[in-house]
């Protein structure tokens, strides 16, 4: 049971379109099929999408679709989960262009905006006069003023800056027939129908509408008649377009701390909500076990939650202040006043950094949540009830009673303190019995939220989750009066038909059921995160839309270059569940959308632990190459740098002289331009320089040592390009005590092969590789990588390639990174140390992704290293992506993003430390200067140096 793509003839309105419209009009099956989702459970194929420069280009779509007699549908960042940016519309998309602060009055605390400003960029605006926007959802650095608009978006600081409809000044918006509508200007026909709207239902409107701040759902007609621009909030697109809207600014405390509160459960914690917010804090946010425990399990690398104070449940309190003194002192006045209500423990945070750490569990809640402990699903829907906080510890014990009657779990979070839950439901979504199922759990719940005084939605807004609900929280007389709402706006029904009113059955359009995807053909990876199914995985991404952020972290180093969806994780993860389903995007493997969009992901891995989901880019992109080249010919750098190791190995044999003049050769223009055309490598690329005697040819005996063996690594990159980097960790490991052995003959994690798709040679590589290791796993020597890549296929990759093989998962779990190693010894080494360095700091995507940095950042600290680690991202060479031809520019405006130019604001005392030969390849040909490994700087502070 599918949705067939649209049946509405595209080609005339395309052309139509394109005529008058100055922005882009993209009708082709690949931005369809990435727009055919948002962060909901629903899936609806747009009829195509329009981006507008301008407010006439508003105006000239607007006309175009009236005459074509199509639905329009507004969107924002795509992030909404209540379904309602989804349809089969045109949909307009204001991020490109539409996304500007007209005007920023700091005496007024106002901002007129345009639709597609982003939450954090207003937020930036404003800052430096001390104020900011009060609402801000945990998407506030990719979600816009528009969608904000369209759902209400509340956010943490709820409790003390309201929601967005509290938020709102003035709204200028044109309807589907073109008429305007300026707020501050309430002119013409429509104000006098809304007045007459407001004389009959007014009274009705009162003694109806819940009395608590987090009511989001339905219109709001309690702001008529004297607040237009209130009145249109929370409206999802389906009164007309916004264009233009003024913002109020709130005064943002200089200093912030924030006090963790611990408690046995989650209940106990929502009990007592009502004893901190007699204290005015900023927030009172909640978090539930059940939420750590999947942070866990989907990211074991992560620190963050071992900071939280002992508990089973949590409250987030933030105060604010003046100083960090009384900033302070109103968070531990919460744990004072919290003690005799059940508090476990507590912590109080005031350091940036470190708030900064643990509010991102919070905010990344909607995307953990939704894989449990052991793998399985987890979906919306159910997703933002709310209720009178003062009753939230009873309706959290009574909805759990719902859940137990449907046989379902979840996982829950959320703004406890307005009585807000969020929640992430193991939803059967893809039988009939599972729908039926849902929607009976559905029915359930919003009688119990109704029964307890609540909201359906109390942020998320109605969408095709909740607008089929909305009569069992509001009378007849009210549904009646929100549908003459929207039809003096919109009487033809063509602005997002479906939502709030004569509305789309909840469990129509569910994505999972409708667009299954059903893969053919021999599966290469092993997926073992998805339960060995690669459609399961492409099921991941839900569309949080953490990816497309413009800063922090490492993901998607192309869409920030770019700025094309298609080159975020979200769009090619769009790309390749439709590629799966089969309606939109129709080539399968051979489909050039789906090879294009893949072709700019530089397989850095960043996703695998920035993305809340876990999506992980870079194996369903090898993946998609082993497939889509299965018996074919292969891009010329597959077989280049694809096969990289192979080529080193022969080179290895030469002599030192033969060495030298194969260096020589390769600075040659002519014949370095030959060479690269063959081998499919950047023109603009330098062919790096060959170490002139690998460092697995250098005799050098193990010494014993009374700390016993270690078996070192020694991969194509050092050993063939960096072999001091090799020297320098040895003598750094024999100097504690280590018996440094080497392995017999070459080893390789088969990494280039995996990254380029060729995972039949990688398999094999490894496996010879593994088996060459094997004595020394089997008498649990460790083994010790110094390039994070390969440590990290060695970790991560292993197992996925030869998910049966017992000498893999050893090595899965005996594998270390020279830090690690290091950071056993931290005592010693601070005593040995002498004098003090700086380095600015690149890790190294795989390692940000699959090693973490812990053990790095205590080896520096001890060693007497200043580090400063760059929240650079990806450095933009990522392997052979970097290398290969057509993407030397993006590979360099990635770089050029934060690590050049910090490389070249840095002095010229401080190091610049990148274990990564990447790293210290692009930092190389970028002309800085020369790159350094932690194994190096541990030489120098240890006084090892000949």
């Amino acid at each position: 049971m599918r949705t067939p793509a649209s049946t509405v003839p595209t080609t005339d309105l395309a052309a139509d379109l394109a005529k008058v419209v100055g922005g882009e009009v993209r009708f082709d099956a690949a931005h369809r099929a990435m727009w055919a989702a948002d962060a909901s459970n629903y899936r609806k194929v747009p009829i195509g999408l329009v981006r507008p420069r301008d407010e006439a280009d508003v105006e000239a779509t607007l006309q175009v679709c009236r005459e074509h007699g199509v639905p329009v549908l507004p969107r924002g960042a795509g992030t909404s989960i209540g379904g309602q940016a989804v349809g089969t519309a045109v949909i307009l998309d204001f991020t490109r262009y539409m996304n500007k602060v007209l005007e920023l009055d700091p005496e007024a605390r106002t901002a007129r905006v345009q639709p597609g400003v982003i939450c954090d960029q207003l937020r930036d605006a404003a800052a430096p006069h001390g104020l900011t926007f009060g609402p801000d959802p945990s998407t506030h650095n990719r979600c816009t003023i528009g969608g904000m608009i369209g759902n209400n978006a509340c956010g943490s600081h709820s409790v003390a800056w309201g929601k967005t409809v509290d938020n709102t000044e003035r709204i200028e918006l044109i309807t589907y027939r073109g008429e305007r509508f300026d707020t501050a200007d309430p002119t013409g026909d429509i104000p006098r129908r809304l007045a007459d709207l407001h004389a009959r239902v007014g009274e009705r409107v009162r003694e109806t509408y819940p009395d608590l701040t987090r009511r989001v759902s339905g219109y709001n007609l309690d702001q008529l008649p004297h607040d237009f621009a209130k009145a249109l909030v929370g409206a999802e697109g389906t009164l007309g377009v916004i264009t233009a809207a003024t913002m109020k600014l709130v005064e943002s405390p200089p200093v912030r701390a924030l006090a963790v509160l611990g408690f046995p459960d989650a209940y106990v914690a929502a009990d007592n909500v009502m004893v901190v917010r007699e204290l005015q804090p900023l927030t009172i946010e909640g978090m539930d076990s059940g939420l750590i425990a999947a942070l866990r399990a989907h990211n074991p690398v992560e620190t963050a939650s071992r900071a939280l104070p002992d508990g089973g449940g949590w409250l987030y309190v933030e105060t604010g202040g003046a100083t960090r003194e009384e900033a302070e002192a109103k968070a531990h006045a919460a744990v004072k006043a919290m003690r005799p209500y059940g508090l476990v423990d507590a912590l109080v945070v005031s350091d940036p950094a470190r708030m900064r750490a643990l509010w991102r569990i919070r905010e990344d809640g909607a995307g953990i949540v939704t894989r449990d402990v052991d793998g399985g699903e987890a979906w919306p829907g159910w997703e933002d009830a709310a209720v009178p906080p003062e009753r939230f510890g009873a309706y959290l014990r009574e909805f759990d009673k719902v859940l137990e009657r449907h046989g379902r779990r979840g996982i829950y979070y959320g703004h406890f303190g307005d009585g807000c839950l969020h929640v992430r439901i193991d939803f059967d979504l893809m039988t009939r019995a599972g729908i039926a199922n849902f929607r009976a759990f559905m029915e359930d719940a919003a009688d119990t939220v109704v029964r307890h005084g609540g909201s359906l939605s109390g942020e998320h807004g109605d969408g095709r989750a909740r607008s089929e609900l909305l009569p069992r929280m509001f009378p007849p007389d009210i549904i009646a009066a929100f549908e003459e709402f929207k039809g003096i706006f919109d009487p033809d029904d063509r602005m997002n038909p479906g939502c709030i009113v004569r509305s789309v059955r909840m469990d129509q359009d569910l994505r999972v059921f409708v667009g299954m995807p059903g893969l053919k053909g021999e599966q290469h990876l092993a997926f073992q995160h998805d339960r060995g199914d690669f459609g399961r995985a492409l099921r991941r991404c839900l569309g949080v839309g953490r990816c497309v952020t413009p800063h922090g972290g490492v993901m998607c180093p192309s869409y920030r270059a770019t700025g094309e969806e298609k080159n975020s994780t979200r769009g090619r993860a769009r790309l390749l569940y439709e590629m799966a389903t089969g309606d939109v995007i129709t080539g399968g493997f051979a489909d050039d959308a789906v090879a294009d969009a893949l072709d700019l992901c530089l397989s850095c891995k960043g996703c695998k632990t920035d993305c809340p989901v876990g999506v992980d880019m870079a194996a369903y992109k090898t993946e998609f190459l082993a497939r889509r080249y299965a018996g074919k010919i292969r891009p010329a750098s597959h077989y280049s740098m694809g096969a990289l190791p192979r080529w080193m190995h022969l080179v290895g044999k030469l002599p030192a002289r033969a060495v030298d003049t194969l260096n020589r050769l390769a600075q040659v223009p002519a014949l370095a331009a030959v060479a690269k055309k063959i081998g499919g490598i950047a023109q603009e690329r330098k062919i790096p320089t060959i170490a002139r005697e690998r460092f697995t040819r250098r005799p050098r005996p193990a010494r014993p040592g009374h700390r016993g063996r270690l078996l070192l690594w020694a991969d194509t990159f050092t050993d063939h390009f960096d072999p001091a980097i090799a020297e320098a960790a040895v003598d750094v490991l024999e100097s504690l005590g280590y018996s440094v052995e080497l392995p017999p003959k070459q080893v390789c994690c088969g990494l280039t092969w995996i990254s380029t798709g060729q995972v039949r040679t990688a398999r094999k590589v490894l496996s010879r590789s593994l088996a060459t290791i094997k004595p020394w796993l089997d008498a649990g020597v460790p083994v010790v990588g110094l390039e994070p890549s390969c440590t990290a296929a060695l970790r991560a990759d292993a197992t996925e390639l030869l998910p049966a093989d017992p000498v893999a998962k050893a090595v899965s779990g005996g594998i270390r990174t020279f830090a690690e190693i290091l950071a056993e010894h931290v005592d010693e080494l601070r005593e040995r140390a002498s004098g003090s360095r700086k380095a600015l700091v690149q890790l190294h995507c795989h390692q940000h992704a699959d090693l973490g940095s812990e053990a790095d950042r205590k080896v520096m600290a001890a060693l007497g290293i200043d580090a400063e680690v760059l929240d650079s991202g990806c450095c933009g060479l990522a392997g052979n992506f970097g290398f290969e031809k057509g993407h030397y520019e993006v590979s360099m405006a990635a770089a050029e993003r934060v690590l050049l130019p910090a490389v070249r604001a840095a002095a010229p005392d401080v190091e610049v430390l990148a274990d990564g030969f990447s790293c210290r390849t692009q930092l190389r040909q970028a002309g800085t200067r020369e790159p350094v490994h932690l194994a190096q700087l541990a030489v120098q502070a240890l006084g090892l140096g000949g």
